[in-house]
Parts: C-alpha cells; sequence; structure tokens
C-alpha cells in the first residue's frame, strides 16, 4: 500500500487514520475543505465532498502527483442531532449530501484509479447505522443507506480486484461533539426536554470514549489484509454488543434497555 487518499481529515478519525497511515510509511493525501495549519506528515489537498467539481478535481490532482492511488478512506461526514419531526427538509438534506451523496461522489471519481491499482476503498460508516438512535435519527438514517450502499458496491466490483470493507465506530473522543449540529427547531420543540437529556447522555459517553486512534488501527488492518472483512465494528464492548443483540433480542426488550440508556420517559 502506497498512496492513500483520506477524506474527512481535518480532524477526528480522518486526521488520526491520516496519521497513523502516514507513520506505517504510506504516502497519504489527507483531503478536507480547509487543511489544519499543522501538516502531521501528511499532505493536504482542498476538497469539498458537496461539490463533483471539487471532488474530480482533486483526485485528478492527487492521481497526477502521486501516479497512482492505490487506497481510498472515507471518513468525511457531519451530524445532525434532534427529532424526527423536527428535522426540516433543508437539515436533512444537508445531513446526506455530505454522509451519503459525498461519499457516492468519491466512490465515482475514484473507482477508475481503484480499479487500475486493484486497490482498496474503505468506508468509516458508525455504530448508529446498525442501531438507529434516538433524536439523531437522519444521521443513523445517512449511514444505514450509506451501508447498504456499500454492501450492493462490494457485489459490483466482484472480480474487479477492488475490495471495499466498511469500518462501524462507536462513540470515540473527537470533535464530532463540539461540532454536532443541532436542528432549528430542536430547542423550542414539545421534545426539547427530552432531546436535552438524551443529548447529554450522547456527550458524556462521547467525552469519556477512547481516542480515534484505535479506528485508525482498524482502518490500517482493514487496507493490509489479504482478504478483508466487508465489516469491521470498533467501540467498546457495550456497544459492538448491542450491534449483534439489535439482530437476535425481542424488540420490546432491546427497545427497552435503549430508552433505559438515553433517558427515554
Amino acid at each position: 500500500m502506497k498512496t492513500v487518499v483520506v477524506t474527512g481529515a481535518s480532524s477526528g478519525i480522518g486526521l488520526a487514520s491520516a496519521v497513523y497511515l502516514a507513520s506505517r510509511g504510506v504516502r497519504v493525501f489527507a483531503v478536507c475543505r480547509t487543511p489544519p495549519p499543522v501538516t502531521h506528515g501528511v499532505e493536504f489537498v482542498a476538497m469539498d465532498v458537496t461539490s463533483d467539481a471539487s471532488v474530480a478535481r482533486a483526485f485528478a490532482t492527487i492521481a497526477a502527483e502521486a501516479g497512482g492511488i492505490d487506497a481510498v478512506v472515507q471518513s468525511a461526514g457531519i451530524g445532525y442531532a434532534g427529532a424526527v419531526e423536527d428535522t426540516s427538509d433543508e437539515e436533512a438534506r444537508a445531513q446526506f449530501e455530505t454522509n451519503f451523496f459525498g461519499a457516492l461522489r468519491v466512490v465515482r471519481h475514484a473507482l477508475p484509479e481503484l480499479r487500475r491499482t486493484r486497490g482498496r476503498m474503505i468506508v468509516v460508516s458508525s455504530i448508529a447505522g446498525h442501531v438507529a438512535l434516538p433524536f439523531q435519527g437522519l444521521y443513523s438514517a445517512s449511514k444505514f443507506a450509506l451501508e447498504g450502499m456499500m454492501e450492493a458496491l462490494q457485489y459490483e466490483l466482484h472480480g474487479s480486484g477492488v475490495a471495499v470493507s466498511l469500518v462501524a465506530p462507536g462513540d470515540f473522543r473527537t470533535g464530532f461533539t463540539a461540532n454536532r449540529r443541532v436542528v432549528a427547531a430542536g430547542r423550542r420543540s414539545m421534545y426539547a426536554q427530552q432531546f436535552e437529556r438524551t443529548l447529554a447522555v450522547f456527550e458524556a459517553d462521547e467525552r469519556g470514549a477512547p481516542e480515534p486512534t484505535v479506528v485508525a488501527r482498524v482502518v490500517h488492518a482493514a487496507l493490509v489484509r489479504r482478504r478483508p472483512r466487508l465489516r469491521y465494528i470498533v467501540g467498546v464492548p457495550l456497544q459492538r454488543w448491542a450491534v449483534v443483540l439489535r439482530k437476535i433480542t425481542p424488540w420490546w426488550l432491546f427497545s427497552g434497555v435503549l430508552r433505559a440508556i438515553y433517558k427515554i420517559r
């Protein structure tokens, strides 16, 4: 693995993955809207995943500079919080524009290069793409959609030499907590008190969570493994088990436990 492109690399899991891969001797092109002031040993390229022209330009620049791309790690994402009922069409579209359509744009512009190099695509999803979270319904929806699209893509790429893997993290200590967007109606609706209780649980869990380097190590393992798995679930044991229990536990029991965890009453 010689050259890897990492999207969403200005902070969080994207930056941690870019820095970790660079420390393993990989040439890393870290792409994001606004490169940070410190390079961290990687090469930053400006790219906005919500713009097809920006994505096309960035991949053309990187391919010309590096002579080829061996892997792409997709980590760009944003999060909206608020009740489904309170989420406007504009807010829902903005959520999907980055998390889903941004990933689709990267797929379209990255695959021609990855076919040539028989490369890898790693997509950072979320445990919220397996277990829907209250008051993050549109975020969960975007991650469920991302999981479905990438699962279909791995069938379509059979025989091409390109491997696709999904890495689904639980809570990690990143800038995601501070950067989470609250829907405009979120704090003045009939759900406001319940929303604040549940949001406080999310934020406490995230601030006490492990560092994102844990995810970066899994990304690296998926990139170098001869036959990578389609899915990697990463998180504290309770969150990893939630994905399994969601499938095998009676719904009344599973949903009751989830309500208790997130103080829904």
